[in-house]
C-alpha cells in the first residue's frame, strides 16, 4: 500500500520558483511510476509531470514544458518537482500520484492513477 505526502507549496510572485517534494512509503521506490497533477477550482485535474519507476523516462504537460523538471531519489523514496518561471495560471493544488507499476501507461489520464496524496497549494501572483 503506497502512501504519499507532499510538501513545498506556498506563495510566490510571477517568475519565481518553488520545489515540491513527495515522499512515498509502502512500496519499493523503484517499483512505481510517480507523477504530479494539479487542480484549480472549477477545473479538471491535469497532468504536470510524470517519472517512471526507474527514473529513466519523464513526461510533461504541454503548459509546463521547459519550465518544470521532475526528478527522483530512489534512496530517499522521494520525487521532486522543480518549478521555475512560475505564472499566475500555475496557481492550483498540486497532488502527488502513484501507479502500481514501474511503467507510466496512460500517464495523462488522472483516472488511471491509483494512489494520491492530499495535495499542496501553490499560489502565484
Amino acid at each position: 500500500h503506497v502512501q504519499l505526502v507532499e510538501s513545498g507549496g506556498g506563495s510566490v510572485q510571477a517568475g519565481g520558483s518553488l520545489r515540491l517534494t513527495c515522499a512515498h512509503s509502502g512500496a519499493t521506490s523503484g517499483s512505481v511510476c510517480m507523477g504530479w497533477f494539479r487542480q484549480a477550482p472549477g477545473t479538471e485535474r491535469e497532468v504536470v509531470s510524470v517519472i517512471s519507476g526507474d527514473g529513466d523516462n519523464t513526461y510533461y504537460g504541454d503548459s509546463v514544458k521547459d519550465r518544470f523538471i521532475i526528478s527522483r531519489d530512489g534512496a530517499k523514496n522521494t520525487i521532486y518537482l522543480q518549478m521555475d518561471g512560475l505564472r499566475p495560471e500555475d496557481t492550483a493544488v498540486y497532488l502527488c500520484a502513484a501507479k502500481e507499476s514501474n511503467y507510466c501507461h496512460n500517464w495523462r489520464t488522472w483516472r488511471s492513477w491509483s494512489r494520491w496524496g492530499q495535495g499542496t497549494q501553490v499560489t502565484v501572483s
